[in-house]
């Protein structure tokens, strides 16, 4: 029987789409590719800035340890102040 060397296993299919080096932004909003720099221990969003703790896994796979919670209250806090703030414009 002959291997259809065109037809791929779901695993192979998805090994073309796999990243390494990046991770994704846990904000839910946000979810964009970080690109950490090689050995560094925090990574910022661009986009939300939202901050995170990062571990290497090895030399090329970084992994979200958690976030930088300092960073991401005092930018829940700003947010909750821009809505409370037009909150009381609209009364």
């Amino acid at each position: 029987m002959a291997i259809d060397g065109k037809k791929q296993s779901a695993a192979e299919s998805l090994r073309k789409t796999r990243t390494f080096g990046k991770v994704r932004c846990h904000n839910p909003s946000c979810m964009d590719r970080l690109v950490p720099e090689p050995g560094s221990d925090h990574v910022k969003c661009p986009t939300c800035k939202m901050e995170y703790r990062i571990f290497w896994v090895n030399p090329n796979l970084p992994r979200i340890r958690g976030p930088v919670w300092d960073v991401n209250r005092k930018i829940a806090q700003e947010k909750m102040s821009i809505y409370e703030s037009s909150k009381k414009g609209d009364k």
